[in-house]
């Protein structure tokens, strides 16, 4: 019998390889995915100007930085902005002001295609080779009410879809909001907030998205890395003793015949 639903993913037309420059702007989604990536000695980049929910101030991000990666992975949070009613403008942090500076509004389907087909456009300006994986983020807001929270990530599942139809070589997407919602099924996938996943949900997700993102070379890099990351995390009782030393000397040591196996390895 089966207990649970496995959400299908299809698989891209490319895959990422070890130790890859892969950027990763949207929301607080983007920086719990960028950091197990980072983890693992990627050359990640993590919403370079903070956390940014919507597909305009994704698109400010693109914008403003000068990254040329492979890949790029955005997480769209919500489809609602705030517009400064003094200019119009379209702010991606209040600082802090009074709300009553503010106008928020929401954007439409075709308005949050727009943005993200422009962010695509000036990444494969700098990048011809550029992949890009576009998901919705799983967090529900609860400030919009929870018919409200759906509606917006109905907009943007929609526009999420409308940008690999238009992109079908470049874009792909990634279903981590459906994996949480339609796979992981339980309570004990969230935080003690209710709303956000817990480590272990992040953790599964990533598991999916390797399964079908990262290329074999990859996978394995990641497996002949992970005894050395859980070396350099370790603890000693006795950081000056002599057994320390020699165990940490023998790690340094595989550190340094991976970074000459994989040419982009970073050394930590």
């Amino acid at each position: 019998m089966e207990f649970r639903t496995i959400v299908d993913i299809e698989r891209p037309s490319f895959r990422i390889e070890p130790c890859e420059e892969v950027l990763f702007v949207g929301s607080c989604f983007a920086d719990s995915i960028g950091r197990r990536f980072a983890e693992d000695r990627f050359r990640t980049t993590i919403n370079p100007y903070g956390v940014m929910y919507n597909p305009a101030s994704i698109l400010h991000t693109i914008e403003r930085i000068s990254l040329a990666p492979r890949v790029a992975v955005l997480t769209l949070g919500t489809n609602r902005v705030y517009r400064l009613k003094a200019t119009g403008e379209i702010v991606d942090n209040c600082q802090k002001r009074p709300q009553s500076l503010f106008d928020e509004q929401s954007l439409s389907i075709d308005e949050c295609v727009g943005y993200l087909a422009e962010c695509v456009r000036l990444l494969r300006q700098r990048n011809s080779d550029v992949r890009v994986v576009v998901t919705v983020s799983p967090i529900r807001y609860r400030k919009y009410g929870y018919h409200g929270s759906r509606l917006s990530k109905a907009t943007l599942l929609l526009a999420a879809d409308r940008l690999v139809g238009m992109f079908p070589d470049l874009v792909s997407y990634f279903p981590a909001y459906e994996i949480l919602n339609d796979e992981l099924r339980d309570y004990r996938f969230y935080h003690s907030d209710m709303i956000h996943p817990s480590e272990q949900a992040v953790e599964y997700i990533w598991q999916r998205f390797s399964e079908v993102y990262l290329s074999d070379q990859a996978k394995t890099f990641i497996e002949e890395w992970r005894p050395l990351k859980e070396a350099l995390a370790h603890k000693p009782f006795n950081p000056d003793g002599q057994e320390y030393k020699d165990f940490m000397a023998k790690t340094n040591e595989k550190i340094e015949q991976l970074s000459k196996k994989y040419a982009n390895f970073v050394k930590p």
